[in-house]
């Protein structure tokens, strides 16, 4: 049984953080809502309390219920995770009277304790709470201080359970990985196996058993996700799997015979379907981006119904689900609110009661790319910038006609292919071009125009959760913008988004 950290969410913007630190040490985690969490069994080593928005005083504060787990295995609070088991115990906990938020240093360290061995005196610890333990429990006792913090980080005494204002998940934390491996590894005594190797010989023994002779349908995107989906089940399956690729008109140039031919190379069951006109038809004068998502999704249920029908004995739908989908929908405070909707071929397994897989559930998108690159797929399709579901549905902001895909279509391939050409592709997570629903005057030659302006934008990421903007080279920025206006007919402005996420998503719709 694969040893196990649980990761109990109280709100945090880096609870993920902590799950992706965890694992890149091997060692497998998961993440649940500090109200929602099973009964650990023997593989779950430790738990771990992530930080909240939240304060330990608030009438409405997240509370955990830890008495069952505290004499049995190993707990590190991190930041409000700290300040609840102290708070709990009866120590004071209460808003901070100076600045404890940004970079500080542990200028005093326990030496005798485990969390901090090997940790340097004066490391660099990165704070983020509105609230200080000022007091702490009788049978607690600080094993480190910053100069402003006098208790930075504390032990249970006779107990392995720790507790750290600080965040060691975070970048500025800079031996926070350390510290985590200390819990992790000698305090929980965790097995450091947990690697893309393991993962697959685990998952296709389980395909393998779950499935057995049965036939399996999956949609592919010829994104990342879907395809090493589908390379897991090829090697559990073989021809049992079938795959459907289908061109809804709304495809980045040339797309769907490229990603046609790039998938008979794997040696998958492929069948493509061009349903152009179905969905562009279907699009026609909607301009909403929620109903367009909508339209499109029903599409892809149709179309995939009526391939899969001619399909016999299929009695499973395989999706490429990843765990941030996964987290998202069971967030704590109940499904997270609607950011965007994704068409996915939801409500086809109902219709047709087939059964649900989905092997990457538990992966974070770097891991999925590292368990493709075990399986020996194709570097440059492993490494791919990630493309909306909706595809340029969601870049053609305003009304779809096949007029304005058209011209997306080309102004994306020479951005992309100009990233490429450059060596900037495999800096940036993802790249995208929008074009508005706006048009602005010109000047081409003596003449006077009034064309569309199109949106350049191009993030860096993990995955997704958080992006910021690539300082692509003004001299690069200038000569794609040059060759956008001279190449494509109906563009005549080129702007460069510099927004991060948050406040801004990456994609406009």
């Amino acid at each position: 049984m694969q040893d196990k950290i649980f990761i109990l969410d109280f709100g945090s913007q880096y609870t993920q953080l902590i799950a992706r630190k965890v694992r890149e040490l091997h060692v497998y985690c998961e993440i649940y809502p500090f109200n929602k969490f099973p009964s650990p069994d023997s593989s779950v080593k430790g738990v771990i309390l992530s930080g909240s928005p939240s304060s330990v005083r608030n009438e409405n504060a997240p509370v955990a219920d830890l008495e069952s787990i505290k004499d049995e295995i190993p707990i590190l609070g991190i930041c409000y995770g700290a300040q609840l088991m102290s708070y709990m115990d009866g120590g004071d906990v209460a808003p901070s009277t100076t600045r404890e938020y940004g970079r500080a240093r542990l200028d005093t360290i326990d030496p005798n304790s485990d969390l901090f061995s090997g940790v340097s005196e004066g490391s660099q610890v990165w704070m983020s709470h509105g609230d200080t333990i000022l007091r702490l429990p009788d049978n607690y006792r600080v094993i480190g201080r910053t100069e402003d913090v006098a208790i930075a980080a504390y032990q249970v005494e006779d107990k392995k359970i720790f507790g750290i204002q600080f965040h060691p998940e975070v970048y500025h934390t800079t031996e926070g990985k350390l510290i985590l491996k200390n819990f992790v590894d000698d305090i929980c005594g965790c097995s450091q196996n947990w690697t893309p190797a393991s993962f697959v010989e685990e998952t296709v023994f389980f395909l393998k058993s779950e499935l057995k002779q049965d036939k399996v349908i999956l949609g592919l995107s010829g994104g990342v996700d879907s395809s090493v989906t589908a390379k897991l089940l090829h090697k559990a399956i073989g021809e049992n799997l079938t795959c459907i690729f289908v061109d809804n008109g709304l495809l980045r140039k040339d797309e769907f015979s490229k990603v046609l031919r790039s998938y008979k190379h794997m040696g998958l069951n492929v069948r493509g379907i061009d349903a152009r006109e179905k969905f562009l038809g279907s699009l026609r004068n909607v301009s909403d981006p929620e109903q367009k998502r909508k339209i499109i999704g029903r599409c892809f249920i149709e179309v995939f119904e009526q391939v899969a029908l001619e399909l016999k004995d299929v009695r499973w739908l395989a999706q490429g689900t990843i765990y941030p989908d996964v987290i998202e929908s069971v967030s704590v405070n109940g499904p997270s609110v609607t950011i965007k909707s994704h068409h996915n071929v939801g409500g086809l397994p109902e219709k047709m009661k087939l059964k649900v897989v989905e092997p990457l559930k538990l992966l974070f998108k770097d891991e999925v790319r590292r368990v493709g690159s075990t399986l020996d797929m194709d570097k440059a399709l492993l490494h791919r910038h990630p493309f909306p579901g909706p595809g340029l549905g969601v870049r053609v902001v305003g009304e779809i006609t096949p007029e304005r895909v058209a011209i997306l279509q080309e102004v994306d391939d020479i951005f992309i292919n100009a990233l490429s050409d450059n060596g900037l592709y495999d800096q940036v997570w993802q790249a995208a071009a929008i074009l508005l629903p706006v048009r602005s005057v010109g000047v081409m030659g003596d003449e006077r125009t009034y064309e569309s302006a199109v949106v350049l934008r191009a993030v860096t990421s993990t995955d997704g959760m958080t992006a910021d903007w690539v300082q692509l080279p003004y001299e690069f920025l200038g000569r794609v913008s040059n060759e956008i206006i001279n190449k494509v007919k109906g563009v005549n402005r080129v702007v460069y988004d510099i927004s991060s996420k948050p406040p801004a998503t990456i994609e406009w719709e």
